[in-house]
């Protein structure tokens, strides 16, 4: 039992190394670009990799410095602000995913007949003010944290474990408020259901406006050398960073799934291993989506980084 926990702890540590380096890179990567010069879609990953960041370093501290050292004495104030910070990077995270999804959507949405005119998000600005919405409304659902009931439920737990418990809405069988589950449902629509379906319907969106791209597709024939391989460069980079998006949308619909059949039908009183599962589940996406958006959209490119 102590080899596995180890080799558990192991794989943990070897997972939050590699979100890590993919969400430094990914930032860095964009930063390269003047910030004047930073373009609606990379200010979106950008702030998706600085919540996937925020959420991996919050999910390590409070999973393997509280929970896993039983020596470590933590008062209420204390685990509720790391639940918060733990919720709010969760949130965070799949707002600014559902952002690039409607986003992505938008951009293909009647590409043909649009030509080159922009849509709203295409403006610093407006992408600057969803961004800062979408930050807003993370740190809004999240505070309810701090009046929830922390105490955890009766069991075979440490001392440790039972005033900080892993799940944000655990309570004790004898004492277990009403606004517990009234949030707990109420977060998992809002939070995770909600996103999902909209993610999910985009992607079906994008799919359907890249297969009807391809069927008006009629090759040209008395257009300039340049100016035809031009266009084609730009559609195509158009479209391998829409199959990057796809992919990342598919990883997100994967993982969330998972994670919320796994909040709605196990009970961390009753599954010794409820944090671990809890932190491969969530911590997946905010893990491999960095490699997907930076390969995808040539933003991991080996001679840029030696250029710079």
């Amino acid at each position: 039992m102590v080899v596995f926990s180890v080799h558990l702890l192991s794989l943990r540590v070897f997972i939050s190394c590699i979100g890590l380096v993919g969400n430094v890179f990914l930032i860095f990567a964009i930063l390269q670009t003047k910030l004047s010069r930073v373009k609606s879609f990379e200010f979106f990953l950008l702030g998706l990799a600085a919540a996937n960041l925020e959420g991996i370093v919050v999910v390590n501290i409070y999973d393997i410095v509280i929970l896993q050292i039983s020596s470590t004495a933590i008062n209420t104030w204390s685990c509720s602000t790391l639940k918060f910070l733990t919720v709010l990077g969760e949130i965070t995270t799949i707002l600014f995913t559902v952002l690039i999804s409607i986003f992505r959507q938008q951009k293909l949405r009647d590409a043909s007949k649009r030509v080159n005119l922009p849509v709203y998000l295409d403006s610093i600005k407006s992408a600057r003010m969803v961004s800062g919405i979408c930050v807003m409304l993370a740190t809004i659902l999240s505070l309810p944290v701090y009046a929830l009931n922390s105490q955890g439920s009766t069991g075979n737990t440490t001392s440790n474990i039972s005033s900080c418990p892993p799940d944000f809405f655990a309570c004790s069988g004898t004492d277990c408020p009403v606004i517990n589950g009234v949030y707990k449902y109420m977060f998992i629509l809002v939070c995770y259901l909600l996103p999902l379906l909209i993610v999910t319907v985009t992607s079906c969106l994008i799919i359907m406006a890249l297969l009807s791209q391809r069927k008006v597709v009629t090759p040209v024939v008395s257009v300039s050398g340049g100016s035809h391989l031009g266009k084609k460069s730009k559609a195509w980079k158009l479209h391998q960073s829409t199959v990057a998006v796809l992919a990342a949308m598919g990883l997100f619909q994967i993982d969330w799934t998972l994670y919320l059949i796994f909040q709605l039908t196990v009970s961390p009183a009753e599954f010794p291993l409820w944090a671990e599962t809890e932190f491969f589940i969530s911590t997946s996406y905010t893990s491999i989506s960095p490699y997907v958006y930076g390969i995808g959209n040539n933003l991991f490119s080996l001679k840029k980084f030696i250029n710079k």
